[in-house]
């Protein structure tokens, strides 16, 4: 059972935001931090993709780990109150996720996943960046 009521609801849905979270501009400082130069959300690409290397054809997608279900423990739950609506909005998120890194790559960009829970540890994260990024 929800203990908002739906205006409560409404409201706090409607600071969800889709770009410029807390964890996109952790993987943003530190690519930047780390001399990697990028464009953000270009529309015309499938998915409107977070992070975009045009020079390396490669793309990077911070993902909210509840939104995007990732198998971390805070990924992993999914609300009970209203659970059949819930369920199929984050299957669809997951089906939408697989469909748009299918077509960027069969465009030719090389797609990387970072995240939120991986945005925790900067060590790890700009190891990770490096490595797929390659040299500066």
């Amino acid at each position: 059972m929800d203990t908002l009521t739906p205006s409560q609801r409404s409201a706090r849905m409607a600071l969800v935001r889709s770009k410029n979270t807390r964890p996109e501009l952790v993987v943003r400082r530190l690519a930047h931090r780390l001399g990697y130069r990028f464009r953000l959300h270009r529309r015309e690409l499938p998915g409107s993709p977070d992070l975009i290397f045009p020079k390396r054809r490669a793309i990077i997608f911070v993902h909210g780990c509840f939104w995007h279900q990732h198998g971390c423990p805070r990924g992993a739950r999914r609300p009970l109150a209203n659970a059949n609506y819930w369920s199929t909005k984050l299957d669809r998120n997951m089906a939408r996720d697989v469909e748009v890194r299918k077509q960027l790559e069969e465009l030719g960009w090389r797609v990387l996943v970072v995240w939120e829970c991986e945005t925790r540890d900067v060590n790890a994260l700009g190891k990770r960046l490096v490595g797929f990024l390659g040299g500066r």
